[in-house]
């Protein structure tokens, strides 16, 4: 598949990798077809005197074959975003590259090599920059068109895996696994205007309120963290996960925050402490634990209205 390589790839000696494990889920949306459910032929007299048994469950389509695959890293991929209008998609992985395709054909557009391993992508609000970041924290800024390298953020030490764009699209957030840190860049100048030192461990994700006025960043110490994206200033730490904590997300009102976690071991993951919580964002109260899974949560995504979460 014919491609453009863009960029040098930034100098990285420490080789490290991250905690979570070194592959991911490529979520896609499939429009499937409603099916009608057939009368069942009943009487309306029969109807009303009988009690209501449950209704057939109507048949549904197997898919066999994926609607796209993207063929082009020679790694795991760690991390994949469609852009805000929906028609490219961009992935990062283990190969240190960001990709970027065409989402309706799988054509790639470009890819850039940035690192020696990179862990996370991320569009800019109004689609035209993306974000990535890897290992020898390496945070970069690419043309979302051509893949050029537009800036280098330059000061977080050790491994970046955290990274989410503000909502106006006027800053990024990064968080590190070696110093622990979030810092808050801003994109134009690629001044760090806020550095976070709230954790003892590394930061496996970060997010921004819907109102881009707080930051939520959630670690390898068990703890998410709420504090003003603005001043630093920490607004609360919920601890009520138990394990290291790999993903956070708010809701769309801004009023909760859904977080992931589960306990891992030296030679793999163990079945402790898997859970989903949702918590008050303001007051850190527990209003829902989800504990059905088997292994650790890994991935988070909220329904648009809010109402559902699926997590992986």
């Amino acid at each position: 598949m014919p491609s453009k390589s863009r960029g040098n790839p930034v100098s990285d000696t420490s080789g490290a990798r991250p905690r979570r494990p070194s592959c991911c889920l490529l979520w896609c949306c499939l429009f499937l077809p409603l099916v009608a459910c057939g009368s069942s032929g009943a009487s309306p007299a029969a109807v009303a005197s009988a009690t209501p048994s449950p209704s057939a469950t109507p048949s549904i389509p197997t898919l066999s074959t994926p609607l796209v695959t993207y063929r082009g890293h020679t790694g795991p991929v760690i991390s994949a975003a469609w852009s805000p209008d929906g028609k490219r998609l961009a992935s990062c992985g283990n190969d240190g590259v960001v990709q970027v395709w065409n989402a309706e054909t799988g054509q790639m557009l470009w890819q850039t090599p940035i690192t020696r391993f990179a862990f996370a992508v991320a569009w800019s609000p109004n689609g035209r920059e993306v974000a990535g970041a890897g290992s020898g924290g390496v945070l970069v800024l690419l043309d979302a068109t051509t893949g050029y390298l537009l800036k280098t953020f330059v000061g977080q030490a050790g491994a970046v895996e955290g990274l989410a764009w503000s909502p106006d699209g006027t800053r990024i957030a990064s968080g590190g696994q070696d110093d622990h840190t979030v810092k808050v860049w801003d994109v134009r100048t690629g001044e760090a205007l806020v550095t976070y030192a709230g954790h003892s461990d590394s930061v496996e994700r970060v997010a921004w309120s819907p109102d881009g006025t707080r930051i939520a960043s959630a670690s390898y110490d068990g703890t998410v963290q709420v504090w003003e994206a603005r001043t630093g200033r920490k607004r609360l730490t919920y601890s009520d996960q138990g394990a290291p904590v790999w993903e956070v997300a708010w809701s769309p009102d801004g009023t909760r925050i859904v977080s992931g976690t589960g306990a891992a071991g030296a030679h793999g993951p163990v079945t402790a402490n898997n859970s989903v919580k949702v918590w008050d964002a303001a007051t850190g109260q527990t209003l829902l634990s989800y504990a059905g899974s088997t292994g650790q949560a890994y991935a988070l995504a909220r329904s648009h209205d809010g109402q559902r979460i699926a997590s992986g």
